[in-house]
């Protein structure tokens, strides 16, 4: 990895120009002040879920820890490329460094690969939940559960070492411009000077896994579950798998930038309300909190 990060340094290029989501002045104050509210929002709605699950001993159960994984996530998977994006809005195009986007790229396949597990993970728990209801607590015994977890965080990464080293290893020679509001997989492709099959092959090869592998666990799972969890999976995987699981590259549009923003801002604000904030234990939780503050409590 390092090497590969130390040899696409020595290429012509040394940093990138990110266009953003729009090059109109009047267009970017508008969405930067939707976007902006957006972010903050999506980072207190899954702080909140994170604190209720860590602090009250109710929440201890398997579909909250992996709600809890999930907020965990999603936090760092906006912070990943809401920050570039913001900035593109208040900015207009502006520079990148060659290491910094290759860094930004590796975080995102990283988190977004994970998420994919993480969620085929939750599916696998609400089946088990209800369709095996009295070998729940064997089945998702805590060891079970930490295993599904650290797989999921682990595999993620792998993955991403695997892709990033592959792209940093190509020249780019010029130009420089990336249309994108961040560093993803298909703009860099879409700028080397080098020949990419294998690299293609190896991002078609490993979206064809995990994005299709992980949707029919979902699905089969959740079909015999809930509806709400297809909602915010639907939207994920539909556009995901529309992004990533072509064999070849595919030149960036106003299009594509749309839809990436659908599954880099839109479901990760959505999801803490479909899958947690609207449960019934959960939704008492808050409500106990507000009622009785940490410092007054009621008496025994």
């Amino acid at each position: 990895m390092e090497r590969a990060l130390y040899l696409g340094n020595m290429s012509g290029v040394q940093e990138f120009i990110l266009l953003g989501l729009s090059a109109r002045q009047g267009v970017r104050v508008v969405v930067l002040a939707v976007f902006l509210p957006l972010y903050l929002l999506t980072l207190l709605e899954n702080a909140l879920i994170v604190f209720l699950v860590c602090s009250h001993t109710e929440l201890h159960k398997p579909m909250y820890f992996f709600l809890g994984n999930l907020s965990c996530l999603e936090m760092c998977y906006v912070s990943v490329t809401m920050p570039s994006l913001l900035a593109g809005l208040w900015t207009g195009p502006y520079h990148v460094p060659f290491t910094a986007c290759l860094i930004q790229l590796f975080l995102f396949i990283s988190l977004i690969s994970t998420k994919c597990t993480l969620l085929a993970s939750m599916a696998c728990d609400r089946y088990v939940a209800i369709c095996h209801p009295l070998r729940y607590p064997l089945l998702m015994r805590p060891q079970v559960c930490l295993g599904l977890a650290g797989t999921s965080w682990l595999g993620g990464l792998l993955v991403s070492v695997a892709k990033t080293a592959c792209i940093a290893s190509l020249s780019y020679c010029g130009p420089n411009v990336l249309n994108h509001f961040f560093c993803d997989v298909s703009p860099l492709l879409n700028l080397s000077c080098t020949h990419v099959a294998l690299t293609e092959l190896v991002d078609f090869l490993s979206a064809i896994v995990i994005f299709c592998g992980t949707l029919l666990v979902t699905l089969r799972k959740a079909f015999s579950t809930c509806t709400s969890h297809l909602v915010v999976v639907g939207i994920f995987y539909s556009v995901a798998l529309f992004m990533y699981s072509c064999p070849s590259r595919v030149e960036s549009t106003d299009l594509h930038k749309l839809l990436s923003v659908i599954y880099t801002v839109v479901t990760p604000a959505c999801s803490p309300v479909v899958y947690c904030l609207r449960n019934r234990e959960v939704h008492e939780t808050r409500r106990w909190l507000i009622t009785y503050p940490p410092n007054v409590r009621p008496l025994q």
